[in-house]
């Protein structure tokens, strides 16, 4: 099966209303998502981001990554900067999915499973499982490399996940690819 991991809205400067308690759970989660990217590249997987425009339609993404390094997550966001070799979209709505060109990227890549992480599990991670989930990829969000806004609404959206959609939920990258997923 192949595996591509992917990084959902990362590089923000938090510069809105949830924008501490998002920080404050990505720097808990810190050294999950550093491992995931990790162990990605150590495996070759390839690496695919989609992130946020915040109004932005230049599509300048190597801005976009350095306007996060240099605000109050730039320290944690460091050690998973994309690469040139990266895959990188910008995307306008909360799935990665709607309205991008992810699909066509995925398939070059021959993606059959997508193991999701990112900012924030119950909103555009959650979302993005779902779509995926909908196009006929295999899902697993690793738990401990996405940060969320609220602990409960991330519980019920991880909840929702594993018992409507189908998505695996596995807490670390390496318990992911350990077990394989099945055909549905």
């Amino acid at each position: 099966m192949r595996d591509c991991l992917l990084a959902v809205d990362l590089f923000s400067d938090f510069a809105h209303d949830d924008g501490d308690r998002l920080l404050e759970s990505l720097r808990e989660r810190a050294s999950g998502l550093t491992q995931a990217v990790e162990v990605a590249r150590e495996r070759s997987l390839p690496v695919i981001y989609a992130n946020d425009s915040f109004g932005v339609w230049n599509g300048d993404s190597k801005a976009l990554v350095r306007r996060a390094l240099s605000g109050p997550g730039g320290d944690v966001l460091a050690s998973v900067a994309p690469r040139d070799d990266d895959a990188f979209i910008v995307k306008p709505r909360y799935s990665a999915f709607d309205l991008t060109p992810l699909e066509l990227v995925l398939a070059d890549f021959g993606a059959e499973r997508l193991l999701l992480l990112g900012m924030a599990t119950e909103m555009c991670v959650a979302q993005t499982a779902i779509d995926a989930r909908e196009r006929g990829y295999k899902v697993t969000v690793i738990t401990d490399a996405c940060a969320s806004v609220d602990p409960e609404l991330e519980q019920t959206a991880l909840r929702y996940l594993a018992d409507v959609t189908g998505t695996w939920l596995a807490a670390s990258i390496e318990a992911a690819l350990e077990v394989p997923v099945p055909a549905s």
